[in-house]
């Protein structure tokens, strides 16, 4: 097995050494090893055609599919940077993501045009490749996705670990995206370190339900491509039941998900016994840790199954792993740092606290990002000089907990974005969304902690007099504007909210009043 250096090179040398080997299932197709790396050489070849240059920006706007590794691998091997894009996303979002990131190429799913098309007519890409691509994308001067991948024939590009290979949108407490910057070298070392602690194996077969645009999912198919194990794809969790028997057929030895995930399957665990699923030997979860029922529950469930629970965050990928043999002895826990970083508290004024404190997470190692695409005021708050002169840590923004024996315990954010099915959700992207509705005068989102994900999004909503406008009415409003996992699970029309002496909204005890919104018991906010 050879030194990597850029990511693509795990699937170029497997596909040397296996050609055939099973590398993907997709539904009822299998790709070997020489598949995917032949159809992304000629993409990539084609990209380059097309007058793409190293460092330019392609956005990958697909459903989890063959087609689309294909173009993520086809993006990094052209020189370009990746851009994966949830296929949720909607319209206005796309567009900004594209002006944003200037991306030259944007490659998607033809049943998503309605998104793509008023995202292109606001920013247009200069290279644009459909999959299943109809008369009118044609007419448009879009490329057909096969036919580019049959066109092209990729050359050698000079890229080195330095350079950048993907942007990752992910939320901020602005409402507006910002793209995280990492090179090949902090994707690289991050799968690395998470591969080595997690022990993955060649003749694993691992389950990948969550988006490719989702680092986590993203990173199920670099670490399996990396070390040559198969990975099992497809597009959602959205029917476990399927899922579970494409486990059982597929003999699935390495399961990751998220807590909503999770607490679905032990809501049907008679379903999930009647099938055989005695390959599975790894179950890992992120996103937040488990509760520790949950965790018992799954133990019971899966017996003899290894269970990592794990805390990162996209700036980074992965912080920290508690062990199999601590997950009892630890419950709540997210464990201690992994191989290759150092993790550490900080107090807010910076100063380095020792265990048994509480404090700001920082993170030191090669896997840190290389900060945020064309923002370095927001830069500047995340990455801070660090113990060695030159270089830079990152501040996470995340409070912990360290016990004695350096294992961590998330408290919450110093910042209000909300993670809810895995997803870092902004308050103020919705509220800027509830704000656009006639009758809405102001606006609070929050998150509410709930077993299944993690945090629920609530909003409370202060209508104009005489405004007929309904809870349903702004939740189809949302649905219409925000991703899925961005609607609130529940808009709470109030006579006022709390505010601050300067006249702003203050959302210190809102959670409260959500519960006792839900109950019934009270109609207006208390002042706080």
């Amino acid at each position: 097995m050879g030194a990597y250096m850029l990511l693509h090179d795990g699937l170029t040398e497997r596909a040397t050494e296996s050609p055939l080997r099973e590398a993907l299932v997709c539904g009822r197709r299998r790709w070997t090893y020489q598949d995917l790396d032949v159809a992304s050489d000629g993409l990539a070849g084609h990209l380059t055609a097309s007058g793409m240059e190293p460092g330019d920006r392609v956005a990958v706007f697909m459903d989890n599919s063959a087609e689309a590794v294909i173009a993520l691998y086809a993006v990094l091997k052209s020189g370009g940077v990746m851009v994966p894009v949830n296929p949720l996303t909607k319209a206005g979002k796309l567009a900004f993501i594209l002006r944003d990131a200037e991306a030259v190429g944007l490659i998607s799913d033809a049943h998503l045009h309605g998104t793509y098309e008023e995202a292109c007519a606001a920013y247009s890409p200069r290279i644009t490749i459909i999959r299943d691509m109809r008369e009118r994308d044609a007419a448009m001067g879009y490329q057909d996705f096969w036919q580019a991948c049959l066109r092209g024939q990729a050359s050698s590009v000079g890229v080195i670990d330095q350079d950048l290979a993907a942007l990752i949108y992910t939320s901020g407490s602005t409402g507006e995206p910002k793209g995280v910057m990492l090179s090949h070298l902090n994707m690289m070392t991050a799968a690395t370190s998470v591969s080595s602690y997690l022990g993955l194996r060649a003749d694993d077969r691992i389950l990948c339900c969550l988006p490719l645009a989702f680092d986590y999912g993203l990173y199920q198919v670099l670490m399996a491509f990396k070390i040559g194990a198969c990975v099992v794809l497809e597009r959602s969790f959205a029917f476990p039941a399927a899922l579970l028997t494409t486990m059982e057929r597929e003999s699935l030895t390495v399961f990751p998900g998220v807590p909503t995930m999770f607490s679905m399957l032990l809501g049907m665990e008679g379903l999930v016994m009647s099938h055989d699923l005695r390959s599975l030997r790894m179950i890992t979860n992120t996103a937040a840790a488990l509760p520790p029922s949950h965790v018992e529950r799954l133990c019971a469930l899966f017996p003899g199954v290894a269970i990592y629970s794990m805390y990162g965050l996209t700036e980074c990928k992965r912080v920290s792993y508690l062990p199999p043999e601590d997950i009892r002895r630890k419950p709540g826990s997210v464990g201690r740092g992994m191989p290759n970083q150092e993790v550490y508290l900080v107090d807010p004024d910076g100063r380095r606290l020792p265990p048994g404190s509480v404090g700001e997470l920082v993170v030191r190692g090669s896997h840190v990002m290389r900060g945020y695409w064309r923002r370095p005021a927001q830069t500047a708050e995340r990455l801070k000089p660090g113990p060695v002169p030159g270089e830079y840590v990152l501040h996470s923004g995340d409070i912990f907990h360290m016990d004695e024996d350096g294992y961590l315990y998330f408290i919450g954010r110093s910042d209000d974005i909300i993670k809810s099915r895995g997803e870092k959700v902004s308050p103020k992207e919705i509220e800027n969304c509830l704000y656009a509705v006639d009758g809405v005068i102001e606006a609070a989102v929050i998150g509410v902690d709930d077993e299944i994900l993690g945090q629920a999004v609530h909003a409370f909503v202060v209508l104009k007099a005489g405004s007929r406008c309904t809870d349903r009415d702004l939740i189809r409003h949302c649905h219409a504007h925000l991703e899925s996992y961005m609607v609130p699970q529940h808009v709470h029309v109030v006579d006022g909210l709390p505010k601050t002496d300067t006249g702003k909204i203050k959302k210190t005890g809102l959670c409260m009043s959500a519960l006792r919104a839900m109950q019934g018991l009270r109609r207006t906010v208390p002042s706080i």
